[in-house]
Protein backbone atom coordinates (compact mmCIF):
# COMPACT_ATOMS: atom_id res chain seq x y z
CA UNK A 1 0.00 0.00 0.00
CA UNK A 2 1.20 3.02 -0.60
CA UNK A 3 0.07 5.93 1.64
CA UNK A 4 1.21 9.70 3.02
CA UNK A 5 3.53 9.10 6.05
CA UNK A 6 3.03 12.88 7.30
CA UNK A 7 -0.19 13.67 9.23
CA UNK A 8 -0.92 16.81 11.93
CA UNK A 9 -1.99 14.11 14.35
CA UNK A 10 1.33 12.14 15.00
CA UNK A 11 1.58 9.18 17.35
CA UNK A 12 3.82 6.69 17.64
CA UNK A 13 2.30 2.90 16.86
CA UNK A 14 2.85 2.08 20.70
CA UNK A 15 0.86 5.30 21.10
CA UNK A 16 -1.93 4.16 18.62
CA UNK A 17 -2.54 0.96 20.62
CA UNK A 18 -2.84 2.21 23.84
CA UNK A 19 -5.12 4.98 23.16
CA UNK A 20 -7.43 2.37 20.94
CA UNK A 21 -9.22 -0.44 21.48
CA UNK A 22 -7.99 -3.62 19.74
CA UNK A 23 -10.23 -3.89 16.93
CA UNK A 24 -10.29 -0.21 16.01
CA UNK A 25 -6.77 -0.16 16.11
CA UNK A 26 -6.38 -3.26 13.87
CA UNK A 27 -8.31 -1.86 11.35
CA UNK A 28 -7.76 2.19 11.23
CA UNK A 29 -3.59 1.60 12.05
CA UNK A 30 -3.13 -2.00 10.22
CA UNK A 31 -5.38 -1.58 7.55
CA UNK A 32 -7.66 -4.24 8.81
CA UNK A 33 -11.87 -4.59 7.83
CA UNK A 34 -14.82 -5.87 9.05
CA UNK A 35 -17.07 -8.30 7.75
CA UNK A 36 -19.35 -6.94 5.96
CA UNK A 37 -22.92 -6.46 8.14
CA UNK A 38 -21.30 -6.58 10.57
CA UNK A 39 -21.08 -3.18 12.38
CA UNK A 40 -24.29 -1.12 13.86
CA UNK A 41 -23.26 2.01 12.33
CA UNK A 42 -24.22 0.26 8.79
CA UNK A 43 -27.80 0.55 9.80
CA UNK A 44 -27.64 4.05 11.78
CA UNK A 45 -30.40 6.96 10.40
CA UNK A 46 -30.01 9.20 12.88
CA UNK A 47 -29.12 12.75 12.32
CA UNK A 48 -25.41 13.39 13.32
CA UNK A 49 -21.70 13.31 12.47
CA UNK A 50 -19.74 10.67 11.61
CA UNK A 51 -16.40 10.84 13.12
CA UNK A 52 -12.75 9.26 13.21
CA UNK A 53 -12.03 6.54 15.50
CA UNK A 54 -8.54 7.41 16.01
CA UNK A 55 -8.44 11.32 15.94
CA UNK A 56 -12.36 12.32 16.20
CA UNK A 57 -12.17 14.51 13.34
CA UNK A 58 -15.65 15.19 11.17
CA UNK A 59 -15.03 12.78 8.49
CA UNK A 60 -19.10 12.65 7.29
CA UNK A 61 -22.64 14.40 7.96
CA UNK A 62 -25.37 11.84 8.24
CA UNK A 63 -27.62 13.50 5.20
CA UNK A 64 -24.26 12.02 2.58
CA UNK A 65 -25.28 8.66 4.30
CA UNK A 66 -26.73 6.29 1.83
CA UNK A 67 -27.33 2.68 1.38
CA UNK A 68 -25.46 0.70 -0.72
CA UNK A 69 -26.04 -2.84 0.00
CA UNK A 70 -22.32 -3.63 0.52
CA UNK A 71 -22.48 -4.12 4.14
CA UNK A 72 -20.82 -1.53 5.06
CA UNK A 73 -21.53 1.93 5.95
CA UNK A 74 -21.19 4.34 3.01
CA UNK A 75 -21.02 7.80 1.84
CA UNK A 76 -21.26 9.70 -1.71
CA UNK A 77 -19.12 12.72 -0.22
CA UNK A 78 -17.02 13.74 2.61
CA UNK A 79 -16.54 16.76 4.56
CA UNK A 80 -14.23 19.10 2.76
CA UNK A 81 -10.42 18.49 3.61
CA UNK A 82 -11.65 15.69 5.78
CA UNK A 83 -9.75 12.45 3.88
CA UNK A 84 -7.06 11.68 1.65
CA UNK A 85 -6.39 9.00 -0.88
CA UNK A 86 -4.09 6.43 -1.48
CA UNK A 87 -3.30 3.77 -4.12
CA UNK A 88 -4.02 -0.03 -2.40
CA UNK A 89 -2.65 -2.67 -4.27
CA UNK A 90 -3.26 -5.33 -1.48
CA UNK A 91 -5.76 -8.17 -1.90
CA UNK A 92 -4.68 -9.06 -5.68
CA UNK A 93 -6.26 -5.58 -7.08
CA UNK A 94 -6.11 -1.93 -7.22
CA UNK A 95 -8.37 0.14 -5.01
CA UNK A 96 -8.55 3.79 -3.91
CA UNK A 97 -8.00 3.77 0.15
CA UNK A 98 -9.55 6.45 1.67
CA UNK A 99 -7.42 7.55 5.36
CA UNK A 100 -8.15 9.99 8.08
CA UNK A 101 -6.73 13.61 6.83
CA UNK A 102 -5.68 14.65 9.77
CA UNK A 103 -3.96 11.26 11.48
CA UNK A 104 -3.88 9.25 8.68
CA UNK A 105 -6.35 5.78 9.74
CA UNK A 106 -7.47 3.52 7.48
CA UNK A 107 -11.17 4.27 6.95
CA UNK A 108 -11.86 1.86 3.70
CA UNK A 109 -12.13 2.51 0.11
CA UNK A 110 -13.92 4.47 -2.57
CA UNK A 111 -15.47 3.44 -5.62
CA UNK A 112 -17.17 4.76 -8.65
CA UNK A 113 -20.35 3.42 -8.44
CA UNK A 114 -22.26 6.04 -6.18
CA UNK A 115 -25.12 7.75 -6.57
CA UNK A 116 -25.44 10.99 -7.91
CA UNK A 117 -24.22 14.03 -7.23
CA UNK A 118 -21.12 12.46 -6.54
CA UNK A 119 -21.08 9.08 -7.96
CA UNK A 120 -18.92 8.39 -5.74
CA UNK A 121 -19.22 5.01 -2.92
CA UNK A 122 -17.10 6.16 0.43
CA UNK A 123 -17.02 2.69 1.58
CA UNK A 124 -16.19 2.74 5.28
CA UNK A 125 -15.06 0.43 7.80
CA UNK A 126 -17.68 1.36 10.91
CA UNK A 127 -15.01 0.48 13.11
CA UNK A 128 -13.03 3.32 11.70
CA UNK A 129 -15.72 5.54 12.83
CA UNK A 130 -17.66 7.30 15.83
CA UNK A 131 -21.49 8.36 15.53
CA UNK A 132 -22.39 11.64 17.36
CA UNK A 133 -26.05 12.36 16.46
CA UNK A 134 -27.33 15.75 16.67
CA UNK A 135 -28.49 17.02 19.93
Amino acid sequence: MTAPKNFPIGKTDEEWQSHLDPNVYRVLRKHGTEPAGSHPLNHEKREGVYRCAGCGKELYASDTKYESGSGWPSFYKPKDGAVGTSTDRTAGMTRTEVHCAACGGHLGHVFPDGPEPTGLRYCMNGTSLKFEPKT
